[in-house]
């Protein structure tokens, strides 16, 4: 048996705190407006993202936080253009989409915009895969934001529905970097008990033994 000094070992409260933690992780729309986030509890949760995994420790990420009013309404009539042109392109599903809510730029205490930086050049771990990898990394490092928050009893939702051109023009960003969406972190005055878009019935989780496979593609 693997013993452990106690700088590395979780007992079982802990690893059972581990996946509660996980179970209940939600990507929420609804915050408290007119909420803060305390400054030493924002630097705990982005010191979690900090620490997140990365091919070859690129850290292929950037973070801007908004601060300013003006340039979140500016962001936010981005989002809702594309909410907009999302709604046109599902045809039958536009009127259940337009009812579902997809972000919560104006009520959430911070808002992130999460940026993927121009390539350095990192070629350990990435030269098959360059990019893929770099976004990998960056969608692990925001999973460590989003549990973290969770454990802090704050909600996350990840934006994505942004056109990439004109946002990365209002965050005055470099040539090579890419906005990879907006984070918005703050009090919320419930989780969701599962999913939204399940509560919502717009889909619904597939169960584990659909996706794992055995030594070679079999779906289906």
């Amino acid at each position: 048996m693997t013993t452990f000094d106690a700088q590395h070992h979780f007992d079982d409260a802990e690893r059972d705190a581990v996946y509660r933690a996980i179970a209940l992780r939600r990507d929420t729309r609804h915050f408290q407006p007119g909420q803060t986030v305390p400054e030493a509890q924002l630097q705990r949760l982005l010191q979690a993202l900090h620490q997140g995994p990365s091919v070859g420790l690129m850290q292929p990420w950037r973070v801007i936080r908004v601060t300013n009013g003006a340039l979140r309404e500016q962001i936010a009539a981005l989002v809702e253009a594309e909410r907009q042109a999302t709604a046109a392109a599902l045809g039958k599903r536009s009127a259940e989409f337009l009812r579902l809510k997809v972000e919560g730029l104006r009520d959430c205490a911070e808002l992130l915009a999460l940026v993927l930086p121009p390539d350095d050049g990192t070629v350990f771990g990435r030269r098959t895969l360059p990019r893929e990898m770099a976004l990998c990394s960056a969608g692990c490092a925001v999973q460590n934001l989003w549990l973290a928050a969770r454990a802090e009893h704050l909600g996350l939702g990840w934006v994505s529905m942004v056109e990439p051109a004109p946002l990365a023009d209002l965050l005055h960003l470099p040539a090579g970097a890419q906005p990879l969406g907006l984070l918005c972190l703050g009090p919320v005055e419930r989780f969701y008990d599962a999913p939204m878009l399940e509560q919502q019935g717009w889909r619904q989780r597939r169960p584990l033994s659909e996706l794992l496979m055995d030594n070679h593609w079999n779906e289906g």
